[in-house]
C-alpha cells in the first residue's frame, strides 16, 4: 500500500509529490553521460594547447567545431551543476525560505555564469 495516496497517473509516470522527481534524475544522467565525451576532448584539448601562444590557441578556438565544443560543454556543465545543487538544497537544507533563496541564487549564478561565458567565448571566437 505504498502508493495508497497517489493517483494511477502518478504512479505509471513515476512522479513523486513535486511531480518532477523523475524528469529531474533523467536530465541529472543524459547531462553525465553528455559531459563524459565533452570533458575527455576538454582535457586533451588543453594538454595539446599547453604551451601554445596566444595566437595558436584563438586559431583552435575560431574552428567551428572546438567554438560549439566549448559553448556545449559549458552549458551542459553549468547546467548538471546546478540540478546537482538543487537536489543537494531539497534534500539537506531544512529551512524552506532558505531552500528557496539557495536553489534561486544558485539558478541566477548558472545563468550569468553561461551567459557570461558565451559571451566571452564568443567575443574571442569571432573578434580574437
Amino acid at each position: 500500500m505504498k502508493h495508497r495516496y497517489r493517483t494511477p497517473l502518478s504512479v505509471a509516470r513515476g512522479l513523486g509529490s513535486a511531480n518532477h522527481g523523475l524528469g529531474h534524475w533523467w536530465m541529472q544522467r543524459l547531462t553525465a553521460i553528455a559531459l563524459v565525451p565533452l570533458v575527455l576532448w576538454f582535457v586533451v584539448s588543453i594538454i595539446a594547447l599547453a604551451g601554445q601562444g596566444r595566437a595558436q590557441v584563438l586559431a583552435w578556438m575560431q574552428s567551428p567545431f572546438h567554438g560549439v565544443a566549448l559553448c556545449l560543454f559549458l552549458i551542459t556543465a553549468l547546467y548538471h551543476a546546478n540540478l546537482g545543487l538543487m537536489k543537494i538544497f531539497e534534500d539537506y537544507v531544512q529551512a524552506r525560505w532558505l531552500q528557496l533563496t539557495s536553489r534561486i541564487a544558485a539558478s541566477f549564478a548558472a545563468v550569468f555564469l553561461g551567459s557570461a561565458g558565451v559571451f566571452a567565448l564568443l567575443k574571442l571566437a569571432f573578434g580574437g
